[in-house]
């Protein structure tokens, strides 16, 4: 297996319903901190919808490994930021037996 390399500081978000002042909320999102990872592309594929073809690039993000109850841990649903591009995480296990890592399944988010 070959050795991580940490080299970008992504911000690790996650949703907050705020209050929209009608009775309701509005989802934001907040940072819980920052994360130094290795991001890597995966193997992409192309997916028809209605007479499209979408091109997706899923990435994986590795990072240091935290305890299950730790607010650096990331968990499926949270995000990773990385200036404008944003990372939704689908994902997260353990990158081998070691422990030391875990790797973040994420697709990348398009800004409307």
């Amino acid at each position: 297996m070959k050795p991580v390399r940490l080299r970008r500081l992504l911000s690790l978000e996650a949703s907050v319903r705020v209050p929209d002042g009608a009775g309701g909320f509005t989802l934001v999102w907040a940072e819980v901190g920052k994360i130094w990872a290795e991001v890597q592309p995966a193997s992409g594929r192309d997916q028809g919808v209605e007479e499209v073809v979408l091109s997706t690039v899923p990435y994986r993000i590795t990072v240091r490994a935290a305890p299950p109850s730790s607010d650096r841990r990331p968990v499926p649903g949270q995000r990773f930021r990385d200036g404008t591009r944003r990372f939704g995480i689908l994902a997260v296990t353990e990158r081998d037996d070691s422990g030391l890592y875990l790797t973040c399944f994420v697709r990348e988010e398009n800004p409307v």
